[in-house]
């Protein structure tokens, strides 16, 4: 299930984005279901974030108190993984360029927006994330196992230096290990 906090000042947009949200089948979310929050107070929404983290945060640009960008700034401080999209009726170039450079913002939808494009938007929010979670996952494994093999190299090369010739195998045409006498002994 993915965990989807609105947050919008005015309670009418929270209900629209809601069943906006409720149309997306949880086939176009390989098979999960969103499960939407929503607070009317970007304040109480950063509280919110403390206490759970969300897999994507959409909020209005303007609301009393704190810009959506500010908002979103802070949410991807404190939860750099999570998606985030900005809502604003006011589509000024500036307030665009500071959503996607100051909050690091996915995608900027205008109000009124298209449901089929903010459904889209949220799709591939979510998958974007997804793929960036399984990126760092698979990283972080590569990085074990480069550690692991860094582990094992230096134990080859210890018992090399004390027993040379003991990690080379010679084999005969038949591909049958060769063994002399001398290493026997």
């Amino acid at each position: 299930m993915y965990k989807v906090l609105l947050v919008d000042d005015e309670a009418g947009i929270v209900s629209a984005v809601r069943r906006v949200l409720a149309g997306i089948a949880p086939a176009d979310l390989d098979g999960d279901r969103l499960h939407v929050e929503a607070c009317l107070d970007p304040r109480e929404a950063l509280e919110r974030c403390q206490d759970g983290g969300f897999d994507l945060v959409i909020s209005d640009y303007r609301m009393p108190g704190m810009s959506g960008v500010e908002f979103l700034a802070a949410v991807a401080d404190s939860q750099p993984q999570t998606a985030r999209l900005l809502l604003s009726g006011y589509a000024d170039l500036d307030a665009i360029i500071g959503a996607l450079n100051e909050a690091r913002v996915f995608r900027f939808i205008p109000k009124p927006w298209n449901e089929h494009e903010l459904r889209i938007a949220v799709i591939q929010a979510l998958s974007v994330r997804a793929l960036q979670l399984d990126n760092q996952r698979l990283a972080d494994l590569v990085r074990r196992q480069e550690d692991e093999l860094g582990s094992r190299d230096a134990e080859l090369r210890r018992l090399e230096s004390e027993h040379p010739g003991i990690t080379r195998l010679r084999e005969d045409d038949m591909g049958g290990i060769f063994i002399d006498e001398d290493d026997l002994d």
